[in-house]
C-alpha cells in the first residue's frame, strides 16, 4: 500500500513537472511524434494492402491457372517476351478438347471502348470479351440480374454485365438492370451487375469493379479479332492436383503451340502464388522503410527527451536533495523521473497517433481502404511508453543516485 501510494505521489509531481515545461516537453517529443506516426502510419497501410490483396484474389482464384502469352511478373529483359506469339481462339479450343478432366476453361480477350448512356460518357472502359464460364473460374458474381449464359456467346448477343463502377458513374441510385448503354458504336443491353470486387491495381492489374463483360464472340463480331491476344482461365481439378495439373497444362500447350523439345515455352503459366510472391516482397519492403523511419524519429526523439531530463535533473538537484533528506528512497526518485520520461513520451505518442488518424483518412479516400485499428493505437502507445522509460533511465538512476547533501548544497 505505502508502494502504491509512493508511487501516485511520484507520478503527480511528474505532471506538475511537465505542465511546468510545457513548450520545452512538446518540442522536446517532436521526434517521438514522427516515429509513433510512422508506426501507426505503417501498420495501417499494410492492413490496407492486405485487404486490398484479398480481395484482388478473390476475383482471380486460388485453383485457377492462367495461360497468356506474357507472365503477370518477370524480370530481366522485356523483349524476351515480346516476340511470342499470340494466343488464340482456336487455341482455347484445342485445349478444351485435350482436356477433359478440368472445371472449366474459360477464354478472355478486351479492348477499350467508350461507353455512353444518355449524356454521360465514360472514356477508354476496359470491354471484357469472355463466357458464361467465367463466374466459375471466379469468385464474382452478379449482386443483380444475371451474368452471361451459353446462349449470349452462342448467338453473339449484344448483352453486358458492368462493375460496379459503371453502375456508380453511369446510372447512380437507378436500376441499371435492362437499361441499353452504347459500348463503342453498339447498343448493348445490360443483364447484370457485378458484386463489389476490388482492384488488383496494386499488381499492376485491372480494376474489377470499372469493367464491362461481354460475350467473347459479340466482342469478336463487333470489335474484331485482328491481333487479339487471349488468355485462358483453367480451373484445376481440384487445389490438391494443381501442382501436377500444372505439368499436364504445359505439356498440352506445348503440343498446341506445336513446340519442339529443345524449343523454349512461348506462352506463361500464371497463378495466384505469383501475386502473393509479389505481395510478401513490397509489404517486406513496405514494413522495412516503415521501421527503419520509425526507428530513426524514436532515436532522435529519445535522445531528446533524455537531454531534456538531465537538464530537468540538474535544475531540481536541490529538490531532489530535500526529498531525499525527508526519507525519499532512491526507488521513489527513480520512479518519478522515469513517470516523468514516460508521461512525456505518451503525450509524444497520443498526439502522433491523433495525426495518424488523418493520415489515415486520406490514404482511405485517395489510395485504398485502410482505417487505424485498436491493435495498432494500442501498440503505437506502449512503444512510446517503453521510449521514454529507455530514454528516461539514465538521467532517472543518476537523481537516484545524488548524494542529499550535495544536493542541498548546490545552486
Amino acid at each position: 500500500m505505502k508502494t502504491i501510494h509512493e508511487n501516485i505521489e511520484a507520478l503527480r509531481i511528474a505532471f506538475n513537472a511537465i505542465k511546468a515545461n510545457r513548450t520545452k516537453g512538446i518540442l522536446t517529443t517532436l521526434g517521438v511524434i514522427i516515429g509513433i506516426m510512422a508506426v501507426v502510419t505503417t501498420m495501417t497501410a499494410a492492413n490496407g494492402l492486405a485487404n486490398n490483396f484479398k480481395e484482388s484474389i478473390s476475383a482471380i482464384g486460388s485453383d485457377v491457372l492462367y495461360v497468356s502469352r506474357i507472365p503477370w511478373i518477370f524480370t530481366g529483359n522485356f523483349f524476351n517476351f515480346r516476340n511470342r506469339p499470340n494466343l488464340t481462339y482456336k487455341d482455347s479450343e484445342k485445349l478444351e478438347s485435350r482436356l477433359k478432366n478440368v472445371g472449366a476453361i474459360n477464354p478472355t480477350t478486351d479492348t477499350r471502348k467508350n461507353v455512353k448512356y444518355q449524356s454521360t460518357v465514360l472514356e477508354q472502359v476496359t470491354i471484357i470479351g469472355t463466357t458464361d464460364k467465367h463466374i466459375i473460374v471466379t469468385d464474382g458474381f452478379p449482386e443483380s440480374g444475371r451474368y452471361l449464359i451459353p446462349i449470349d456467346v452462342q448467338f453473339k448477343k449484344r448483352v453486358c454485365v458492368i462493375g460496379q463502377e459503371i453502375k456508380d458513374r453511369l446510372f447512380k441510385n437507378v436500376d441499371p438492370v435492362n437499361k441499353e448503354i452504347k459500348i463503342g458504336w453498339y447498343k448493348f443491353r445490360i443483364v447484370g451487375v457485378m458484386e463489389k470486387q476490388g482492384s488488383a491495381g496494386f499488381f499492376g492489374g485491372p480494376n474489377f469493379d470499372n469493367q464491362i463483360f461481354i460475350p467473347i464472340s459479340t466482342l469478336i463480331k463487333n470489335f474484331g479479332n485482328q491481333n487479339r491476344g487471349y488468355t485462358f482461365a483453367v480451373k484445376a481439378p481440384s487445389q490438391a492436383a494443381m501442382a501436377d495439373f500444372k505439368y499436364d497444362l504445359i505439356g498440352e500447350m506445348r503440343k498446341i503451340r506445336k513446340l519442339k523439345p529443345t524449343e523454349k515455352d512461348n506462352f506463361s503459366i500464371n497463378t495466384m502464388d505469383t501475386l502473393i510472391d509479389v505481395y510478401n516482397n513490397v509489404m517486406g519492403v513496405v514494413v522495412l522503410i516503415g521501421l527503419i523511419i520509425t526507428g530513426i524519429s524514436l532515436f532522435v526523439g529519445g535522445i531528446g527527451v533524455m537531454n531534456i531530463m538531465f537538464v530537468s535533473v540538474t535544475e531540481r538537484t536541490r529538490e531532489i536533495g530535500i526529498r531525499k533528506a525527508i526519507g525519499a528512497k532512491r526507488r521513489v526518485i527513480l520512479t518519478q523521473f522515469l513517470f516523468e520520461s514516460s508521461t512525456i513520451c505518451l503525450i509524444g505518442g497520443i498526439i502522433g497517433v491523433i495525426i495518424s488518424f488523418g493520415v489515415a483518412a486520406l490514404i482511405n479516400k485517395f489510395v485504398m481502404l485502410a482505417s487505424v485499428s485498436v491493435p495498432i493505437v494500442l501498440i503505437a502507445l506502449i512503444i512510446s511508453i517503453l521510449t521514454g522509460v529507455v530514454s528516461g533511465l539514465i538521467p532517472a538512476f543518476r537523481a537516484s543516485r545524488l548524494n542529499p547533501i550535495e544536493a542541498l548544497r548546490y545552486e
